[in-house]
């Protein structure tokens, strides 16, 4: 004879991403022995859910459903599960055991539902504590931004409360407000209390049910901090009685004194409780005697109430739970696994149905012998690893110190707070830096869970992975740097992965100082993975079936949307490190009939310089990148037609704008090194120099340029006519701002001429020891500006050459001795030969090693020794 319903059900309460509830879940699996189990979770996953048992399935994981219907934007949602999360332990039990395994949740295609088709109100009820991106808000250019976790709310709180706090068993839907164990910290730091301090306790009256229940027993019990008495009564019990009768009693009490609920969150809770009930139903139906119901605390007595051997009048019924789910709207959706990682997993990263250390929380499940010593012994090595001095005597004292607070607290077991306090304490000396190294290695961790190659995957995805197989491009949680030679057929490859990458919105690379398209042989680049690019790459996939088509396709796309100049030639400067020749061609024609259409010079200027950085790649990299060259050819000639019209009638801050495109086309086409490009722009700057009304920043920076390339003309050689033009820059007839401005922009490239030329010091000492007090006081700023700019040794010989004027040894001393040619050709011919010939257009005036403001002089792409 088949016994009652309620006889063959067991429902098991538990905190979602607990050690203690997932310990006490194993044992109570075993000794039931059920012949089917129900986990909350989509109904969609029942299909995958197999591949859980394969060795290739490495917690931390997660469930990912994505809608496949189109839209503005792709709608996903995460289900993540760790290794101590009890829902895990429940699906790995069954797998082991050769039973069914079932999820019980609403399902996914009702959750990522299209939201015009949802009230507000339901999509409120849609809520709950996986990881959801937001719905989409306006156009969207990349991937890139479909994956933030869902915000708090900035009302008050209205929710239902869900004592299972972490679950990661829902996904929120867009716009939601989270239940109290699901939502973020505060300010004060404690989830679910809505910024309160931690030993504040929870709000008086019956609104604290709801919006933390947790709070609410724990201040029953006497504790003003409900997560150490959930640490104290769940997490930390290794043995003794099983908790689920004992919870499942308090949060029927605790729902019976709740107080009346929105109406939204109502339904919301109404329609995931019926979607569990009436899967309990079949599988009662289905014949099962003895079934394992694994969902949130919270949800216990609304599962029970339809089972009891006594029911109520007002107890749910199947007919009105069918009622409750009938005209939900749905949307198609595809399911996979994908790798999660514990810094993902934290509540600080913004998951709402995060926990706030689950590294810690693993240790814990994962070491239940002596917990304490092992950890700290943990965090010694990790210590020990920087070279910090940490020795066994440290690690004793440490658990000493972590046993002795927890019996002053009276606490069964050293929680992380104690723990945290005596490495502090004897560990860390004190020191705060090798704690936050703790804290981020072993409190969160750098896990990084993996999944077996029989889970789904786009084409996209699959295509990377074969990529990073034979790149051997590990993805790992933890930053680490990537140093590349690009001479190196396998790092030029791994290099266009990771820029086409970008493209797509998966900087699973962040290029470091070398790596932004600097022209030279090497790239730096910083490598993080995160669990939130898989769902870029579902999105990329609609852009091709691999990296590459999938890429070139993007910036085709990229180019027929740009609005600006700008926008075009960043986007050539992605394409030819990434190695994209099928988009080039539109991304060049887009960009020649911008620059065609532009008539801002100073749009014309800032393009300049990037599309010179892209035409290097095509030297280093081995990429054509002839189109370019016609561009580059047009922009040139009409930056210097165009310059003169720009430079008149400017104010200090256009002045210095203009001077900073200036540097910039300068320093571009030094970087070139063609001989007609610069011998154009050196002719449009000599025009300008003698053109009347020039500001002075530009006029002085002007001459310094042409001075730098011997370009200045003078009977006493090429210093001559710079004497004659600082002279009459900085006399009497000048106004002081606008000499002081032409001396800021003269020696913006570099203070070291002052040092070498006589003349020059004598003009600027005598021009500055000639002004009136008041007038030296208004200019003062600028020349602190302007010697501010120069690296301490050349202010230093500057003020060592300016205290010797007038002295015996001073400026002049050394123009008497005879200079013995002889003696100094051999030096002179080791110093060219290792600075090698000059560039076009360079003089021995110019800064070594400068070009510009004093900024770099660009590499020209020569491997020298």
């Amino acid at each position: 004879m088949t016994a009652p319903a309620h006889e063959r059900v067991r429902i098991f309460g538990i905190r979602h991403h607990g050690p203690g509830s997932a310990r006490a879940l194993g044992r109570a699996l075993d000794e039931l022995r059920p012949d089917v189990v129900l986990v909350e979770g989509p109904p969609e996953a029942d299909a995958i859910v197999g591949l859980a048992a394969e060795p290739g399935m490495v917690p931390p994981v997660a469930l990912l459903a994505h809608a496949v219907d189109g839209g503005d934007g792709r709608r996903a949602a995460f289900w993540p599960f760790a290794e101590f999360s009890p829902e895990w332990q429940a699906i790995r039990h069954a797998l082991q055991a050769g039973v069914p395994v079932r999820f019980c949740d609403l399902p996914a295609a009702h959750q990522l539902a299209d939201e015009a088709a949802v009230d507000p109100a339901g999509a409120e009820d849609l809520a709950g504590p996986g990881e959801r991106p937001a719905a989409p808000t306006g156009p969207r250019p990349a991937a890139a931004e479909t994956v933030p976790e869902p915000d708090g709310p900035t009302g008050p709180r209205h929710t239902m409360p869900e004592p299972d706090a972490p679950t990661g068993s829902r996904p929120a839907a867009p716009g939601t407000v989270p239940a109290a164990d699901e939502r973020p910290p505060g300010p004060g730091g404690a989830p679910g209390t809505d910024g309160r301090p931690p030993g504040a306790g929870p709000e008086p009256g019956a609104a604290a049910v709801r919006l933390d229940p947790l709070a609410r027993l724990a201040e029953a019990a006497g504790y003003d901090d409900p997560e150490r008495w959930w640490d104290d009564v769940v997490e930390h019990r290794d043995g003794g009685p099983a908790p689920f009768a004992a919870v499942a009693e308090a949060m029927a009490a605790l729902r019976e004194h709740a107080p009346a609920l929105p109406e939204d969150h109502l339904r919301r809770d109404e329609r995931r409780e019926a979607y569990m009930r009436r899967t309990v139903r079949r599988a009662l139906k289905d014949g099962f005697e003895r079934i394992a119901v694994v969902c949130g605390a919270w949800h216990v007595p609304a599962i029970a109430a339809g089972l009891g051997p006594s029911r109520s009048a007002d107890a749910p019924t199947a007919a009105g739970d069918d009622r409750t789910l009938r005209g939900l709207p749905t949307t198609r959706v595809a399911m996979t696994w994908v790798p999660w990682s514990y810094g993902r997993l934290a509540i600080r990263s913004g998951y709402g149905a995060g926990v706030t250390s689950p590294g810690w929380y693993h240790h814990l499940f994962t070491a239940p012998d002596r917990p304490i010593e092992r950890w700290l012994t943990a965090a010694a090595a990790v210590l020990r690893a920087e070279d910090l001095p940490v020795s066994s005597a440290h690690v004793i004292e440490a658990v000493r110190l972590a046993n002795a607070l927890a019996a002053l607290r009276d606490r069964p077991l050293a929680g992380l707070a104690e723990v945290t306090e005596a490495t502090l304490a004897v560990l860390c000396e004190g020191a705060e830096l090798p704690l936050e190294l703790i804290q981020r290695r072993m409190v969160v961790g750098e896990r990084l869970g993996a999944v077996p190659d029989g889970a789904p995957m786009v084409p996209l995805q699959r295509d990377l992975r074969d990529e990073q197989r034979r790149l051997r491009l590990q993805p790992s949680a933890s930053a680490r740097e990537l140093d590349l030679d690009l001479r190196r057929p396998v790092d030029l490859d791994r290099s266009r992965l990771l820029h086409r990458l970008r493209l797509l919105g998966v900087p699973w690379g962040e290029p470091g100082a070398s790596g932004r398209g600097k022209g030279t042989f090497r790239e730096n680049w910083t490598l993080a993975w995160r669990p939130e690019f898989d769902v870029r790459l579902v999105e990329g996939g609609a852009w091709g079936l691999t990296v590459r088509d999938a890429a070139s396709a993007r910036a085709r796309a990229l180019a027929a949307e740009a609005t600006g100049l700008a926008d075009l030639t960043a986007l050539a400067e992605r394409c030819l490190p990434a190695d994209l020749g099928d988009a080039l061609p539109a991304v060049m024609a887009a960009l020649a009939d911008r620059a065609a259409a532009d008539t801002d010079v100073a749009h014309l200027m800032a393009a300049l310089p990037a599309l010179v950085r892209t035409l290097r790649y095509g030297d280093v990299r081995g990429t054509a990148a002839e189109p370019l060259r016609t561009v580059v050819d047009g922009l040139v000639v009409r930056v210097c037609v165009g310059l003169p019209a720009e430079v008149t009638g400017l104010d200090d801050d256009a002045a210095r704008t203009l001077l900073d495109r200036v540097d910039d086309v300068h320093g571009a086409l030094s970087l070139l090194g063609a001989g007609e490009y610069t011998a154009r722009w050196h002719g449009t700057l000599r025009a300008l120099l003698d053109r009347p009304g020039l500001h002075g920043l530009i006029e002085g920076r002007l001459t310094r340029l042409l001075l730098d390339a011997e370009l200045l003309d003078g009977a006493d050689g090429p210093a001559g006519g710079i004497g004659d033009r600082m002279a009459r820059a900085v006399s009497v007839g000048a106004s002081p701002a606008r000499a002081a401005a032409w001396v800021e922009g003269f020696l913006s490239g570099g203070g070291l001429i002052l040092v070498h030329d006589d003349r020059l010091l004598r003009l600027v000492d005598d021009w500055i020891a000639g002004l009136p007090p008041d007038s030296f006081t208004g200019v003062l700023p600028l020349l602190r500006r302007t010697f501010g700019t120069f690296e301490a040794p050349e202010r230093r010989a500057i003020g060592e050459r300016v205290a010797r004027i007038g002295t015996a040894s001073g400026l002049g001393a050394a123009d008497d001795e005879a200079l013995d040619l002889g003696r100094a050709a051999p030096a002179v011919r080791t110093v060219l030969d290792i600075l090698g010939p000059p560039q076009a257009g360079s003089g021995p005036r110019g800064r070594a090693g400068t070009t510009g403001r004093g900024k770099p002089r660009p590499d020209d792409g020569r491997e020298r020794t």
